[in-house]
Formats: structure tokens, C-alpha cells, sequence
């Protein structure tokens, strides 16, 4: 159906969460995963001292 509404084949790339890259194969859409999370847990402190260390 959504390959109607946008009148071409639609292809996903999807960051994070994967019930919606299922949601999405449900439907028959070409959609790759990616397990993506923030670097450190989006923790800003260890964000900060990983930063440190790649200098």
C-alpha cells in the first residue's frame, strides 16, 4: 500500500528500533536494519572522555 501512496518501489534504511523495521517487511518494503545506538549510552561524560582519546 505504501509503495502506492509514493507511486515507486520504497526502500528503508532503519536506525534503532527493529520492530519497525519489521513492521515494515510486514508490508512487503525493502528495508535493511541497523542496530544503532548513541555512542557510550549517550552518556555526555563518557562521550566526552571517549572524544579525548581519539585526539
Amino acid at each position: 500500500m505504501i509503495n502506492k501512496f509514493f507511486g515507486k518501489e520504497v526502500k528503508v534504511i532503519n536506525l534503532g528500533l527493529e520492530s519497525f523495521a519489521k513492521d515494515l517487511k510486514a508490508q512487503n518494503i525493502k528495508v535493511v536494519h541497523v542496530d544503532w545506538r548513541p555512542p557510550a549510552g549517550g552518556n555526555k561524560k563518557m562521550i566526552s572522555l571517549l572524544a579525548k582519546l581519539k585526539k
